[in-house]
């Protein structure tokens, strides 16, 4: 199966939007864990183990493995994943954005070196920063769109004069992935959470894309605004929660406690749309 495809059987299967999103600091590991960089792959593991019926994607954050020096434990985490959970795609979240030849091995990062589904691009340098990660034919790629952060403003948020309408930034990287750049059917888009109204604005751009939507929990933002913005039929939404799951507990029940806080978000995230299919 394809990225979207994967995406569909895995909400279908879970009956969830929800995407737990794997970001390891050892020193907010729980009980014996803590401060321990080489328990990195023992609690995504064990946090992986406790979710895999109640998600639609996992989204481990590469930085927080390099930083430890730990890309060994996430090729071992990706395999663990593929393993206990073949039907749940993973995307690595890695913001990439390169040309040329650096690109090409960026992409072979993702989807040869740790057998990611998908990953996320920061599109900034244009479509021949984005078109070596198109090679993989299946593989998905979300580009960053309208971030949950603050500092989004600074240009996601600026008009382009130039264009007829004058749309904001982000609305043209919409446009651009809903269009020409979309070859072969494998872009999505990342738009925070913290912004619903600005959601409801792309998925009017973007009306058939997948949206990762970072930004509920932790972060602050709204489960039920974000899916009645952003949900359609028959246009999948991925909804990432990743601090308010993974460190739901500081004891040694913390799978236990990321478990029962994914249930609680899952069942949110379906309930706001059972909400939006009577709208």
């Amino acid at each position: 199966m394809n990225f979207l495809d994967m995406l569909g059987a895995a909400e279908r299967q879970n009956h969830s939007m929800l995407c737990v999103g794997l970001d390891p600091e050892p020193t907010k590991f729980p009980g014996k864990l803590k401060g321990d960089a080489n328990k990195i792959y023992d609690f995504c593991a064990a946090i992986v183990d406790a979710t895999a019926d109640l998600v639609i994607s996992f989204k481990p954050q590469i930085a927080y493995f390099a930083a430890h020096r730990a890309e060994g434990q996430l090729e071992r985490l990706m395999e663990h994943m593929r393993r206990v959970a073949p039907q749940v795609p993973i995307i690595l979240d890695a913001k990439r954005g390169d040309i040329g030849s650096t690109a090409e091995q960026y992409a072979k990062e993702a989807f040869e070196r740790y057998g990611a589904d998908a990953v996320t691009l920061s599109p900034f340098m244009g479509f021949d920063s984005v078109a070596p990660y198109l090679k993989y034919e299946g593989k998905g790629a979300f580009l960053l769109c309208r971030t949950s952060n603050p500092g989004g403003d600074d240009l996601q948020n600026q008009r382009f004069a130039s264009i007829e309408g004058e749309p904001l930034l982000y609305e043209h990287v919409a446009r651009l992935a809903q269009g020409p750049w979309n070859l072969n059917g494998q872009l999505g888009l990342v738009v925070g959470a913290t912004y619903p109204a600005e959601i409801e604005r792309v998925r009017a751009v973007a009306p058939t894309l997948p949206l990762l939507i970072p930004g509920v929990g932790a972060q602050g933002g709204d489960a039920v605004a974000t899916v009645k913005a952003g949900w359609r039929a028959g246009a999948p939404i991925i909804v990432n929660s990743s601090r308010a799951i993974i460190y739901a507990s500081a004891g040694d029940d913390f799978a236990e406690a990321a478990r029962r806080e994914a249930v609680r978000t899952r069942d949110v995230l379906e309930s706001a749309r059972g909400e939006a299919l009577k709208l």
